[in-house]
């Protein structure tokens, strides 16, 4: 999501409301027996999708475009983020989630357009 050694990491609320809703998403997507885990990389540059099969990063593409999509539109409480199912509930940043996610979703999208030379 963010190039390494290039551009500002991200911000700890923003990349905690990412991994909630993100997870959430996957939780609930058609293709949740195959979610083994989704989190962020410690470097703050972006996530881990671990998917049971062997897969390659265009037969997910469709479904980290639909989480985007989701994080994009949400609204309202950021789900898990309680005293009792958090441990750091109060550090969340959805307005600025929101920005990495629109601006990885179009990096996404310029990449789907790509094509790949043999």
């Amino acid at each position: 999501m963010r190039a390494p050694l290039c551009e500002p990491v991200m911000d700890n609320a923003a990349l905690h409301t990412i991994e909630h809703l993100g997870a959430t998403f996957l939780r609930n997507s058609s293709e949740k027996a195959d979610i083994v885990y989704f989190g962020p990389m410690g470097c703050r540059t972006g996530f881990y999708l671990i998917m049971l099969g062997d897969r390659s990063p265009e037969s997910v593409l469709d479904l980290v475009l639909s989480m985007c999509d989701f994080i994009l539109d949400f609204q309202g409480e950021i789900p898990g983020a309680k005293p009792k199912e958090c441990g750091n509930y109060l550090e969340h940043n959805l307005t600025i989630a929101k920005y990495y996610i629109k601006e990885y979703k179009t990096a996404l999208l310029s990449e789907k357009n790509f094509v790949y030379p043999e």
